[in-house]
């Protein structure tokens, strides 16, 4: 059944020739709304006008963490310690739903590799699974105040290319959410268990850029945001 459903999603178009796209997801609660004026900051870059960004609602679902309230959400949260069970049904299911996004795009004409896959929170998480997963190599995946999810699964569930693919991470050293260890934990996997090798720089768009926001909490800020705008450049240039 759920293989019929697709997102619903908000266009930003590029303001030069559509050559590249950006492909962000929200995280819980929100919408691909919430992630409108980013975008329109980034496209405002002459060196991005080529950018199209694609922003795309999640499901309303009941989360168990919330007292089972009904919101915009990629999969349920059983408790926001992280240390629990997870949703992998609900997770698989977005992840389906993202890369048929993805898939969009190639159709279209765009090339995997002029493709980036990013969001915040819940849906830095999604971009993981669903970047790191697919069949397709991407330019790049930008996690936002993420983690990366089944992680006793991860393993065998990357693609070959998953240690070649470019991650810009960035996450707040006061995050009260997903909290600065598991952030931690969970870039740990991705140079020690995929091999992914590590960059000093967002200049380099190469391995896993990995950015800590002194003081910043589960947000973004000017300093995260503009260190994702020069990485994003190196990702998918003119």
């Amino acid at each position: 059944m759920a293989a019929a459903v697709t997102l619903k999603y908000l266009t930003v178009p590029a303001i030069s020739k559509h050559t590249a796209t950006v492909i962000f997801v929200h995280g819980l609660g929100d919408t691909g709304h919430g992630w409108k004026p980013v975008a329109d900051m980034f496209r405002a870059d002459p060196d991005l006008a080529h950018v199209k960004w694609v922003l795309p609602h999640s499901p309303i679902r009941s989360v168990k963490a919330n007292m089972g309230m009904e919101m915009p959400s990629w999969f349920d949260i059983y408790s926001f310690g992280f240390d629990t069970d997870e949703d992998e049904l609900g997770m698989l299911q977005s992840a389906r739903l993202i890369n048929q996004l993805v898939t969009a795009e190639v159709d279209s004409g765009i090339d995997a590799s002029r493709i980036v896959l990013g969001g915040f929170s819940q849906g830095a998480a999604m971009s993981l699974l669903t970047g790191l997963t697919g069949e397709r190599k991407l330019a790049g995946i930008a996690v936002l105040s993420g983690w990366l999810p089944l992680r006793t699964k991860f393993k065998a569930m990357a693609s070959p290319n998953s240690a070649s693919i470019p991650v810009f991470w960035g996450h707040g050293s006061n995050d009260p959410l997903v909290k600065f260890q598991f952030c931690k934990d969970s870039s740990d996997f991705l140079t020690k268990q995929l091999g992914m090798p590590t960059s000093n720089s967002v200049e380099e768009c190469k391995g896993l850029t990995y950015n800590i926001y002194e003081g910043m909490g589960h947000t973004t800020n000017p300093k995260e945001l503009d260190d994702l705008k020069t990485w994003i450049k190196k990702a998918i240039p003119k």
